[in-house]
């Protein structure tokens, strides 16, 4: 499944003393956990016995019970595929451990001791057991098996699944065992936990479980002891949850009487990647591990991860002024530096009704507005062609004449006839060369005009664009800082409809979102548009859902088309995606030469194509391995 895994954490009804009851409610869970295809199911702290069992430990009629209804269990499993993971006390050179052990198919296949243990105010956990911190490359027997006993164990499907295991107060710990766990090459974790509730620890807890998940660049399954815990001086929640690179993605409901089994499909082949395409995750030191092959693993039949089609977009809207304040800080000061710097006082912006040069005009007002200078030195010019639309125009005019800035008008009709002349080229030949005369002459007078005016001329081509190349080279492909060069279509179309909180240009904005995206450089019919961007290089959600998943963790074709026929379900059919996967990869390939030379901008989201930030790629690199892995 595209490196994608079920991981499972699980809450049993506990009966403090009784490891045979709580072994029926275990059994009950992990049968669930396989008939729903889990690969790994985590289950509390010392699962068979209770945590809250205190000196009960020290008594040898527990820990053969416990032993037995251990062996019970593994008895009734071996035919599940499932790994369990269970907490068990461990009885090992006359010293007492609490430890998690790691099963399948019936058979232990390692035992990992609790490094940090807690020994303050409602804890005493130093009074029945000893750290296992310093425990490596050793063994021990149980239930007649010698078993791999230690810190140092790892867990691997010799596919994309590495995962680690550490004990509770492990995760509170200065350095947590999982840190080492994952520059060990672990991407999945798992903790076994008693955690018990206090007003507002749920949320501290939470955030402990999500921000370790981002620091180790991994999966993090959590669950801690529930309500069946002993209620003397605290009481336990069933807390769980689980958490992948900085995001909680499932979390139960506390305080269950029942059983609890939460499940996530976590993307274990997009965190392998992305520990090397963006972090130092390299620079981390390794230490001697032992890594333990498991068995087949039960296989997802069916994703049941939402896959948002819009990865660029916030995916809560209350998080939108929050967000979008940002971008629009970015990109204003960005400009304000470059200004400043080069002792500059004028932008000059080719305005054009489109998404694109509102948003850099309204990013450019913006950042005069913060450091109050005159918006009459923002220059908008508009340079209406053949393919220039009254409502395109009139929307321009009135955006500008609404913020208060310059506007100046220069139609290129007449220069660009005379280019066709120059150039000996048909004019009624509506190729690539009549477009690109067009983009050209609107560079030219931009870069002319800024000259005359000793203002800078500010871009308005976007990520997307840039991605696929979608510029004249040395036209719209060539400013003085490209203010929109970090941000893909789909997030400017968020971005400008934040503006709309301003009275005076909502009724503007709107008729601008609801125009079609276009170059207008073909001749328009009956004053409509007739030039559609996206019926030709296809539908930017798409391409910029493409962009997102190529760039960021290097995902090949297959999977991203596959993630894609998830995203957007019924919108579009396998074939559509196809064509216009193929239709971005050949671009995004061929049209590197732009980028290479591509003109200084903000970086605002998580990707950006300029050579000097995060993308160096051959303008002559080859395609095929791409389509063929595709095909």
């Amino acid at each position: 499944m595209y490196g994608y895994y079920r991981v499972a954490a699980a809450v049993n009804k506990t009966t403090v003393a009784n490891p045979q009851k709580n072994a029926e409610e275990i059994l009950s869970l992990i049968q669930e956990a396989q008939e729903k295809e889990v690969s790994v199911v985590v289950f509390p702290e010392l699962t068979l016995t209770g945590y809250t069992a205190s000196d009960l430990f020290l008594n040898q009629t527990l820990l053969a019970a416990q032993n037995g209804s251990l062996e019970y269990i593994l008895n009734n499993i071996k035919s599940v595929d499932t790994i369990v993971i269970l907490g068990i006390a461990l009885l090992e050179a006359d010293r007492l451990y609490n430890c998690a052990a790691v099963i399948q198919n019936g058979e232990i296949l390692g035992l990992i001791p609790k490094s940090y243990l807690p020994n303050n105010k409602e804890f005493y956990e130093k009074r029945q057991f000893v750290s296992g911190r310093d425990i490596v490359r050793t063994t021990t027997e149980l239930l007649g098996k010698e078993v791999p006993f230690g810190v140092d164990l790892l867990f691997t499907d010799k596919k994309e699944m590495t995962f680690g295991v550490e004990i509770c107060e492990d995760l509170w710990a200065v350095t947590p065992p999982s840190n080492h766990m994952a520059s060990n090459g672990a991407n999945l974790l798992f903790n076994l936990s008693a955690s018990n509730e206090l007003i507002g620890k749920h949320e501290y807890r939470e955030e402990l479980v999500r921000t370790q998940s981002a620091r180790c660049m991994a999966a993090y399954v959590y669950a801690s002891a529930g309500v069946g815990e002993s209620t003397t001086d605290t009481v336990y929640g069933g807390h769980a949850l689980i958490a992948e690179y900085g995001a909680t993605i499932a979390e139960n409901e506390r305080f269950s009487l029942e059983n609890s089994l939460i499940t996530a499909d976590v993307d274990l082949e997009r965190l392998r990647w992305l520990r090397i395409n963006e972090s130092s995750y390299s620079d981390g030191r390794r230490k001697k591990t032992r890594v333990i092959t498991l068995g087949a693993l039960p296989q997802i039949s069916e994703l049941q991860k939402e896959i948002t089609p819009a990865p660029f977009v916030p995916s809560a809207y209350a998080d939108k002024k929050e967000r979008c304040d940002e971008i629009v800080h970015i990109q204003a000061h960005g400009l304000i530096k470059r200004m400043r710097h080069a002792r500059i006082e004028k932008a000059l912006i080719g305005i054009s009704g489109g998404l694109d040069s509102t948003l850099a005009l309204l990013s450019t007002h913006r950042a005069f507005e913060m450091m109050g200078w005159e918006s009459r030195n923002i220059v908008a010019v508009t340079m209406p062609g053949f393919g220039t639309t009254s409502r395109t125009k009139s929307n321009a005019v009135k955006l500008c004449e609404a913020l208060g800035v310059t506007l100046k008008e220069v139609d290129i009709t007449e220069i660009s006839r005379k280019e066709f002349e120059a150039i000996e080229h048909d004019p009624e030949e509506l190729s690539v060369t009549y477009e690109n005369v067009q983009a050209r002459a609107r560079t030219s007078i931009l870069m002319n005009m800024a000259n005359k005016e000793g203002g800078l001329v500010v871009g308005t081509g976007d990520l997307s664009e840039i991605a696929l190349g979608w510029s004249t080279y040395n036209g719209d492909h060539m400013s003085m800082y490209a203010l929109n060069s970090g941000i893909p279509k789909t997030l400017i179309k968020y971005v400008i409809e934040y503006y709309k909180s301003n009275e005076a240009i909502a009724e503007i904005i709107d008729d601008i979102l609801d125009t079609p995206i276009s170059p207008e450089l073909l001749p328009h019919r009956d004053d409509e548009i007739v030039q559609e961007t996206e019926s030709i290089v296809g539908p930017y959600e798409l391409h910029d859902f493409f962009l997102y998943h190529f760039i960021k963790y290097g995902a090949k074709p297959s999977k991203i088309r596959f993630l894609a026929l998830k995203a957007f379900d019924i919108k579009y059919d396998e074939e559509t995606v196809t064509k216009w996967l193929k239709v971005f990869l050949k671009r995004f390939f061929t049209q590197q030469f732009k980028r290479s030379c591509m003109p200084d901008g903000p970086k605002v989201g998580t990707i950006s194509l300029s050579p000097r930030a995060d993308w160096k790629m051959p303008s002559d690199a080859d395609m095929q391995a791409w389509i063929d892995e595709l095909e």
